[in-house]
């Protein structure tokens, strides 16, 4: 059976950033999420693990089919093209030319899904990434990948950012990718991102916001495209204010996009609705709950020194 979270290796990468108190408590936290008890289907995702180690090239897609839904990607898993729900690489040619450069960084990756940004963190040069996302399922997904692509240094952990022991400034860059907008205390959220940096360290931020010149935030009353867990919606001028008040410097808007159909959108692998079905039929431009449809902006920032 494949070494799922691999302590071993961590606890030692853990040690070398001066961060040995974690190691007892990721190791139960992880342990009490990774089992049966938590999830239903964790027999089942363990037994496609086990057969990915020993199956011929022709049966593992049916193999990684019964992962589904795969939401970010594409990946190549062992010769199986897996084309994801997200084009997440037209969103990481977006961010990577425009942040710091990574070559020897520690990074935390916080709401990393599967781990398809962390593996490409680690392609531009980190020297190791830490990614936490609570879905069981897309740290089993980051599992099978990682089976093929052997990398040491990248580790995806089931648990979200405030379930970390303080990080005490430990990691030079943080990402935090699609995760503000589902925090019902989003200044909360980019504080505790600035307690993971080092002075000079980097935060990349990516989140929705809502067009418009004031500053001001939306709050959803219900859904936002069909999603239930989107608490603030902000003008590009309240979100810079939100990390001004939070304590960045430096703070810049690197790039904004449309999210477009063919970025996000239904695919064998993903086989459920998708921004189509979120969006109204009558006007793209904007959800159908009456929303603009998904503005979102690529945001870096610097933790000054204490």
């Amino acid at each position: 059976m494949p070494d799922l979270i691999r302590f071993d290796a961590l606890a030692g990468q853990l040690s070398a950033m001066g961060l040995e108190r974690w190691v007892e408590s990721l190791e139960a936290i992880c342990s009490t999420r990774m089992s049966a008890a938590t999830h239903g289907d964790f027999r089942r995702w363990q037994e496609v693990l086990l057969a990915l180690e020993t199956a011929a090239p022709a049966d593992r897609k049916a193999l990684l089919l019964q992962l589904v839904p795969w939401r970010k990607g594409p990946f190549d898993v062992g010769g199986v093209e897996i084309d994801s729900e997200w084009r997440s690489d037209l969103k990481w040619s977006r961010v990577a030319d425009s942040i710091e450069p990574l070559a020897g960084r520690k990074v935390l990756d916080v709401g990393c899904g599967n781990g398809y940004y962390a593996l490409e963190m680690r392609k531009a040069g980190a020297d190791l990434v830490i990614g936490v996302d609570p879905t069981l399922l897309f740290v089993m997904q980051f599992v099978a990948v990682n089976q093929f692509v052997k990398d040491p240094a990248v580790f995806v952990l089931p648990l979200r950012l405030e379930e970390l022991p303080p990080a005490n400034n430990a990691f030079d860059t943080t990402f935090s990718m699609g995760v503000l907008y589902h925090q019902r205390s989003p200044v909360d959220h980019l504080r505790q991102l600035r307690t993971t940096l080092r002075p000079g360290g980097q935060l990349v931020l990516e989140t929705i916001f809502v067009p418009g010149e004031e500053s001001y935030a939306c709050t959803p009353s219900d859904r936002y495209a069909r999603m239930r867990n989107v608490w603030l919606l902000p003008t590009i001028a309240e979100l810079t204010t939100w990390m001004r008040r939070s304590g960045y410097r430096d703070i810049d808007v690197v790039d904004t996009s449309i999210t477009s159909i063919d970025e996000q959108r239904s695919t064998e692998w993903m086989p459920f609705e998708s921004l189509r079905e979120a969006l109204d039929p009558d006007d793209p431009s904007r959800t159908i709950e009456g929303w603009p449809a998904p503005h979102r902006a690529v945001v870096t920032a610097t933790s000054p020194a204490a």
